[in-house]
């Protein structure tokens, strides 16, 4: 499967963004896709997951409360609405797919480019 991330930018505190990721083939609800960062000078960390049929959803600790994830099998899609934006969310977002549940980022096959989200006032 291919992924393609877009939708980021740059806001102000307090702000939102919603990124959205495309996936090609046929298979998408077959996957689990989740959404990690990458800020500057630091490791790719772990943001939110969802299930095959998203009905099951985990979220960081950072962003619980803030940010919701979403999919829309029918579009092969997955969305990342990012509410109440903070400076330290400033970073690379990556959506990613694996066959299973799972959280560790080498547990995901297929990643998508990435896309800057900038919170800076």
């Amino acid at each position: 499967v291919q992924l393609q991330a877009f939708g980021g930018g740059s806001v102000q505190p307090g702000g939102s963004l919603r990124l959205s990721c495309a996936a090609s083939g046929r298979t998408f609800s077959s996957y689990v896709m989740a959404w990690f960062r990458q800020a500057p000078g630091k490791e790719r960390e772990f943001v939110t997951v969802i299930s095959w049929r998203g009905d099951s959803t985990y979220y960081a600790d950072s962003v619980k409360g803030r940010f919701t994830i979403s999919r829309d099998n029918a579009k092969n899609t997955v969305y990342l609405q990012m509410n109440s934006l903070k400076p330290e969310d400033t970073a690379v977002y990556y959506c990613a797919a694996a066959s299973r549940w799972s959280l560790p980022s080498y547990e995901y096959d297929y990643w998508g480019q990435g896309t800057q989200v900038t919170v800076s006032s």
